[in-house]
């Protein structure tokens, strides 16, 4: 993540503070940092352990209560997939595609420039759409020989 999206959603973050005359707590941006680090999908477990890595302990309500307020102000985004709820930073990661394995819950992300205009293109009425995830959920390839191998063995 570049400095200056840092900056924004830092910025994002004070604004909403400061208009909302909530307090500024090392936490909530202790978390904000923490989450902006991680590259790609992450459980509530796996950023317990990057803030536990970085010296910073955090309770557990606090981590769901700063991760609603992040998801509020479009920061993160959450997914429920086939293995759980993960989440993703969202601000400088607009409209994506994720292809979802039924069987083992793997998650990767696809560039499809056709499917993301459409959707971009759509007229919506009475509802201003932001930004999209589109899931195709299927069989990897990897699952999909461990089944090949396990019919032909039979």
């Amino acid at each position: 993540m570049t400095e200056k999206n840092k900056a924004k959603v830092r910025e994002i973050l004070d604004t909403y503070l400061e208009c909302n005359h909530h307090r500024k707590t090392p936490e909530r941006y202790a978390v904000l940092d923490a989450v902006y680090s991680i590259d790609g999908h992450f459980t509530l477990e796996e950023l317990d352990a990057e803030l536990t890595k970085r010296n910073f302990r955090v309770s557990r309500a606090t981590l769901y209560n700063t991760m609603h307020l992040f998801i509020e102000l479009r920061l993160v985004m959450r997914h429920s997939l086939v293995d759980g709820t993960k989440y993703e930073a969202c601000y400088y990661n607009d409209s994506h595609i994720h292809q979802v394995c039924s069987v083992c819950g793997q998650v990767t992300e696809i560039n499809v420039p056709a499917v993301t205009a459409a959707v971009n293109d759509l007229k919506l009425q009475r509802f201003r759409k932001d930004t999209f995830a589109l899931y195709i959920y299927g069989v990897c390839s990897t699952c999909q020989a461990k089944l090949t191998r396990k019919k032909n063995d039979k």
